[in-house]
């Protein structure tokens, strides 16, 4: 009777004492190894090196990101309309080693800052920014009408707690 005792004592001693041993090593591994990505700025102002063909004049755009550890979502607006217009957010992407990749469409009217029509034509875009630092960043503009690339200088913008908060 008292050597199955001692069997299953032992069993069971050296099992927790396994998945403490394991526990602790995962543990150790994920500190020195997994970081979770750099939280972004919230809206950059981007202000293009050149103007876009077929625009009359291209004001600086405000390219609004919301963040999901590496996964972004983001739209592009001009700088003076409403940031909370609740236009959806037509751009999908990634972050990865602070380079940061967006794609999808536009409409012509956001680029150009004109008004808004019904049947407006999508435009394609690819961004993509190099963050290197927390200043002005350059980056690049790619649209499907255009055989070039535009490149910009985006400026991290503060948005005030007060206006974020009411968002919610």
């Amino acid at each position: 009777m008292n050597y199955s005792n001692f069997k299953s004592l032992a069993f069971y001693g050296v099992t927790i004492a396994s998945v403490l041993l394991l526990f602790k090593t995962v543990t150790v591994y994920g500190e020195n190894n997994l970081k979770a990505p750099a939280k972004l700025s919230d809206r950059y102002r981007l202000t293009l090196a050149e103007n876009l063909p077929n625009c009359e004049k291209s004001d600086t755009l405000m390219l609004n990101i919301e963040q999901s550890g590496i996964y972004l979502n983001a739209s592009l607006s001009p700088t003076n309309a409403n940031a909370d217009t609740g236009e959806k957010h037509s751009l999908i992407g990634i972050l990865r080693n602070q380079q940061l990749n967006l794609s999808g469409k536009v409409n012509s009217s956001s680029l150009c800052n004109i008004r808004h029509s019904q049947n407006e034509p999508l435009n394609s875009v690819t961004i993509q920014m190099q963050l290197v630092n927390r200043g002005s960043t350059l980056g690049q503009l790619t649209l499907n009408s255009i055989p070039q690339t535009i490149k910009f200088t985006a400026v991290p913008e503060k948005v005030q707690e007060s206006q974020k908060s009411n968002s919610h």
